[in-house]
């Protein structure tokens, strides 16, 4: 909702001041919907070509990225760490071949069962199981397991920005494709010279109406809300190096509750739950 009020204000406010202070809206009016079909029409099109068709099928889930916000909330990142501390304890405690009956069938394993947003998100679900299951096959390295985790995150993340790098692109690219729209304006000016100076001025500042546009739309709208799903992205991707963290802190040989008190450290302050949240949580655990 903020980014629909954010733009609704900055249309409020740009459109309320230029008539407010003498400005003719009518210019404007006319002109608009010819420069923006011009301008939006050769965005879209060079977004096409900058993009293959992988990329294009994310371009709806990224602009409800930005219009909901992160996906993940102190009360998930509690839970995440409540899964966490029962697998490691139960690998500490019973050993890693305890660990197959959850990774290994985790839509039947009742620890997933306790957590159903871990259990039907797809990329944490499998995440979580395919590292612990290395951890039930003996990968037992703390520095490898740190570094294979690291890379594959990184991926991850580098594939969700990829639509808020071309959307920053096309913001970039948005006030030259304005200025093509006017030069286009000037044009037609220039081929009717031959008429009356208000009807000349008329046409120049429609021509201008493509400039305006091009700036507004590119740092009004498409640049902030490529700001803002990456900004999500980047939120939600310190979900998934939690388990990173508090995994490699396990097989650093360090107890269940420490490892995940150092998996809770890396958590944006904003939404980190506090030792106390966790700890109530750990002790309320009714699996295992």
């Amino acid at each position: 909702m903020l980014v629909i009020g954010g733009f609704g204000f900055l249309l409020v406010c740009v459109f309320g001041c230029f008539v407010a202070s003498g400005g003719a809206i009518g210019p404007l009016i006319i002109s608009m919907p010819f420069e923006l079909i011009t301008i939006l029409g050769a965005g879209i099109g060079t977004f096409l070509m900058a993009n293959s068709k992988d990329d294009l099928k994310h371009v709806g889930g990224a602009f409800k990225t930005a219009l909901k916000g992160p996906e993940f909330s102190k009360s998930d990142y509690t839970d995440l760490l409540c899964l966490l501390f029962f697998l490691s304890r139960l690998c500490q405690t019973q050993g890693a071949t305890a660990l197959e009956p959850h990774v290994e069938t985790p839509m039947e394993s009742p620890a997933f069962a306790a957590y159903p947003k871990i259990r039907d998100n797809e990329r944490v679900r499998s995440l979580i199981c395919d590292y612990f299951r290395m951890v039930s096959m003996n990968a037992d390295d703390a520095f490898q397991m740190d570094e294979v985790m690291s890379r594959e995150l990184r991926k991850n993340l580098h594939e969700d920005l990829h639509i808020a790098h071309g959307l920053q692109s096309l913001a970039d690219g948005l006030p030259a494709l304005g200025i093509v729209a006017a030069v286009l304006g000037v044009i037609k000016t220039m081929g009717s010279i031959s008429k009356p100076p208000e009807v000349l001025g008329e046409m120049i500042s429609g021509a201008l109406v493509g400039t305006f546009l091009g700036v507004l739309l590119a740092y009004g709208l498409v640049g902030p809300i490529a700001t803002r799903i990456r900004t999500v992205v980047e939120e939600d991707a310190h979900y998934y190096d939690l388990i990173r963290a508090v995994l490699v802190a396990h097989l650093q040989g360090n107890v269940p509750q420490v490892s995940v008190e150092i998996g809770r450290k890396d958590i944006p302050g904003h939404i980190m739950p506090s030792f106390e949240d966790v700890d109530t949580a750990i002790s309320q655990l009714a699996i295992g």
